[in-house]
């Protein structure tokens, strides 16, 4: 489609030097061609014009002390997208990858993202260059105190409310919120993932893991399948990543890889009872490597190599962007793997996604997979407004049907435009949609 190529050119000339982002937004336009040629009204409004260029962009200096007593500068960020049906909602990422490319993907994703869950959020993302790994206490909560102290400024619980994602947990968002509280003087629910105690809501820390299993096993019941007795392979073994293998162990499955950068270890007994319990706080609290799992229980460490070469049912990628090659996908294909669910912010490459999708791979997109997380950030933030706090059984049941919901809008989209079981275009399309009408409903702004 003309439009849509020449949309994609004007993209990738306005942001330079920004694959993450070209990507996140060609995978969108494709997927919207049959809605726009049925609907050319969302192209005479300009839209998508308005959709890919975000609504504001803050760019940032953080200075802070070290134990040393030596000054370091980092770089922050904040991607405030979209706006037309709620305010901005999105994690916030201390990695050094960091860069505003990165950034802009994320921001980009969130808006489809926050429109699937069905509740009022808009699309934003953050983060910073920082590197939590090896830092003390003292020097992450000085980093972020200063972080804060400039972002401030910029959000607020009914402006914009972060939360957090890679390098940024329970801990992070504690230093952050204290901070902010200090200096606007108020008690606001201006973060989510907050401690159960000052505001946080039960679930939230299952609630990305819990809800990619949800979804996992909507995806398989379409096929009369189920999660029992099947084998999962992941990657990361962060929040997303452990609670995840907690949901699967419940539902009859069994984890046998974790992985970083660095390489993996295959585990094919399966990661459960004190295994699980070492592992939950291996990287969200001490920020470890994934080779010291292996190194506790005896296993064999895998040096360079991904753990998509294992043998497996069901393949959740749960570390980063772009971690599925082709080649691996195609070994995922050749061992036998049926279902492949997105846990982490575009861990496939796109000519993975386009080959799952030919060999009639189940396959489910992180915008729909992983949206569990937002989704419970959504109920703290209902909760933060009314004061009051739901059970962990009363949250778990919203974020099943949560997930359950945002299959049928997926799945029932792909169908209605001629993609029937394409799960990508499905999701793309049910949350442009409703951000799409929003933006038109309010007018050119």
């Amino acid at each position: 489609m003309a439009y849509v190529n020449e949309l994609m050119e004007r993209v990738v000339k306005r942001n330079p030097g920004e694959p993450e982002f070209h990507q996140a937004v060609h995978e969108v336009l494709e997927s919207l061609e049959p809605v726009l040629e049925r609907h050319p009204d969302y192209i005479t409004s300009g839209v998508l014009e308005r959709m890919v260029e975000p609504e504001r962009q803050i760019i940032f200096r953080v200075p802070w002390v070290n134990d040393a007593g030596e000054v370091v500068v980092n770089r922050g960020f904040r991607i405030q997208f979209n706006s037309a049906i709620g305010p901005y909602k999105g994690g916030l990422r201390f990695h050094p990858s960091v860069y505003i490319g990165i950034i802009k993907f994320l921001g980009f994703e969130q808006i489809f993202k926050n429109a699937l869950t069905g509740l009022p959020m808009g699309g934003a993302k953050g983060g910073s260059d920082f590197d939590p790994r090896g830092k003390s206490d003292g020097e992450i909560m000085r980093f972020c105190q200063s972080f804060i102290t400039e972002l401030y400024r910029h959000i607020g619980p009914d402006t914009d409310v972060p939360a957090g994602d890679i390098g940024v947990g329970g801990r992070e968002i504690g230093y952050l919120f204290g901070q902010y509280k200090r200096i606007v003087n108020a008690f606001s629910g201006v973060l989510t993932g907050k401690g159960i105690t000052w505001g946080g809501s039960l679930a939230r820390p299952e609630a990305t893991g819990y809800g990619a299993m949800y979804f996992v096993e909507e995806m398989l019941a379409s096929r009369s399948e189920s999660v029992q007795g099947k084998t999962i392979t992941i990657s990361g073994y962060g929040n997303v990543g452990t609670y995840l293998i907690e949901k699967a162990n419940q539902m009859g499955g069994k984890v046998v890889t974790i992985g970083d950068e660095y390489g993996y270890v295959h585990d094919p007994k399966g990661i459960k009872g004190e295994k699980l319990d070492f592992l939950m706080d291996l990287w969200t609290v001490y920020r470890r490597p994934a080779q010291d799992y292996a190194k506790e229980f005896g296993l064999e460490w895998v040096e360079g190599r991904s753990p998509w070469e294992v043998p497996c049912d069901i393949a959740i990628p749960t570390a980063t962007q772009n971690e599925v090659s082709l080649a691996d996908a195609q070994k995922l294909v050749a061992n036998g793997c049926i279902c492949v669910a997105e846990g982490a912010n575009m861990p496939c490459m796109a000519d993975a996604v386009n080959f799952f999708l030919e060999k009639g791979v189940l396959f489910g997109p992180a915008k729909a997979v992983n949206a569990g997380g937002v989704a419970v950030s959504g109920l703290e933030m209902s909760q933060n407004s009314m004061r009051y706090a739901w059970t962990f059984e009363e949250v778990d049941a919203r974020l099943k049907n949560i997930m359950k919901d945002i299959y049928r809008k997926s799945s029932e989209a792909a169908a209605e435009y001629g993609m029937k079981d394409n799960l990508v275009a499905g999701a793309n399309i049910a949350g442009f949609l409703k951000v799409a009408d929003a933006m038109k409903a309010q007018g050119v702004v």
